[in-house]
Formats: C-alpha cells, structure tokens, sequence
C-alpha cells in the first residue's frame, strides 16, 4: 500500500463570489410605503335659503286650504229619514252633525253615538255634494215587557235589548220569573210560539210556562218544547205539559 500524501485527495470548495456591480447596472431604490389618508367628512350642504322659504310658504297654503275647507264647505242640509221613535234633531245631533261642522271632514266615526243608541239598529250615512249629509235610520221595535228581579217592568227589542222610555203597551208578551237569569229563554220561547198569540212566560228554575190565546203550556226542556210545540193547537184551552219522551195534556 502506498501513503497518500497529505493534502492528495482532497480538495477545497470555495463559494463563488458574488460579481462586482458594474458601472452600467441599475439598482431599483426602495421606495417606503405611506400610510392612506383618512377619508374627509362630508357634511351634507345647506339648504339654500329661497328653498326654506318655499317650504314655508307650501305649508302655509295648504293650512289655509284646510281652514278654507272647513269654513267654507260647512254641512247646511241634512235629511234623517227611518226614524219614528226618535227625533229628527235628537238623530242629527247624535249622528254628530253639529251647526258648520265642515261638510269635507264628516264621516261615519261622527255617528258613533247614534249606532250605539238603543233604540238605533242600524244607521247609514251619505254625503251629497256640496254641503248634504242624509241620514237613514232602522229603529227597534218594541216586542215584550220583562218584569225585572225589584218588579219594575221595561219594554223589550226582540233582541233583548231594553227601550228607554217606550210606551206602556199591555198588549205585548209579559216576561218575568224567579231563579236565575232565564231572560233569553223567556224570549226564545217568546218567539217560537209567537203564532199562538203568547200572552206571558214565566221561567223558574224547573222549566217555562207559557200562556197563550190557546191555553197554557210548560216544559222543562227547550229541545221537547220545540218538538212538541203543535201540541198548543190540538189541544186547545187545556194545560200541556211536554216532557222529552212525550206529551201530557190536563182538563
């Protein structure tokens, strides 16, 4: 074996240098970065004044037109038609048709109180140009008296609704009893057997008896009552008594 001489067999690498900058190379200057501007507030432009003074102006116009409206188209004409029971002034002034009230701005919101009166059904209202208001009215009719719990006795609407100040008529159904508040009832029956001339009914906690030009009759139960309601005709002048599972009839 043959001795390797030192430094044989190796070798040194040695990193390339880096090429000198020559005269005619360009170097890109590093420019710094600049920070954004923050946006300028806007504020928004005043009116000019001329535009403020129209708006004004506008306003004014048409505040005056409105009073001019009011003033000038008051309601002069108005016709009630329907009523019986009440008034031509009392259903005027209750449908709200004051003197000069402003023909343009009434409607049926001024009518309020008349609908809500007893004695009104029904109301309906039209304006008729240039200053008329007709009013047509549907009153209830008075159809029984009820002999209240303290014995004071009130004239009845076939719906149960109480008519101040009606005339005493004797003619018209009496109802009345004891117990609790069988009212509706009384009127039910009131009514179905209205063909029977009903003179009065009078309700206590068992039951109804009704009096009619033919007789009188009692039931404990509407349901039977009305099922056998053609008992009254062949039967005349006897007492009645119905029962759910038939028919008992009295001298």
């Amino acid at each position: 074996m043959s001795a390797r001489k030192v430094g044989e067999g190796n070798r040194r690498i040695t990193p390339p240098l880096a090429e000198p900058v020559g005269a005619d190379a360009v170097v890109a200057p590093v420019v710094p970065v600049e920070p954004e501007p923050e946006p300028t507030p806007v504020f928004p432009t005043p009116k000019p004044r001329r535009t403020r003074l129209w708006t004004a102006l506008g306003i004014t116009l048409a505040a005056a037109a409105l009073a001019g409206a009011w003033f000038g188209l008051p309601v002069r004409t108005v016709t009630v038609t329907g009523n019986s029971q009440l008034s031509a002034a009392r259903v005027q002034e209750l449908a709200g048709l004051s003197p000069n009230f402003g023909w343009l701005y009434y409607g049926a919101w001024r009518a309020r109180t008349l609908a809500r009166h007893p004695w009104i059904l029904s109301a309906s209202i039209v304006k008729q140009f240039p200053d008329g208001v007709s009013v047509n009215v549907v009153e209830r009719v008075p159809y029984a008296r009820w002999q209240r719990p303290d014995g004071s006795i009130v004239t009845l609407a076939a719906d149960g609704t109480v008519l101040p100040g009606a005339a005493p008529n004797g003619k018209l159904p009496l109802l009345g009893g004891w117990g609790p508040d069988r009212l509706a009832d009384a009127l039910y029956v009131s009514q179905l057997l209205s063909r029977y001339t009903v003179q009065s009914v009078a309700y206590t906690p068992s039951g109804v008896t009704v009096k009619t030009g033919l007789g009188a009759v009692w039931s404990g139960d509407l349901k039977s009552l009305v099922k056998y309601a053609g008992s009254i005709s062949m039967y005349p002048n006897k007492k009645i008594n119905i029962y759910p599972w038939g028919v008992s009839v009295q001298e």
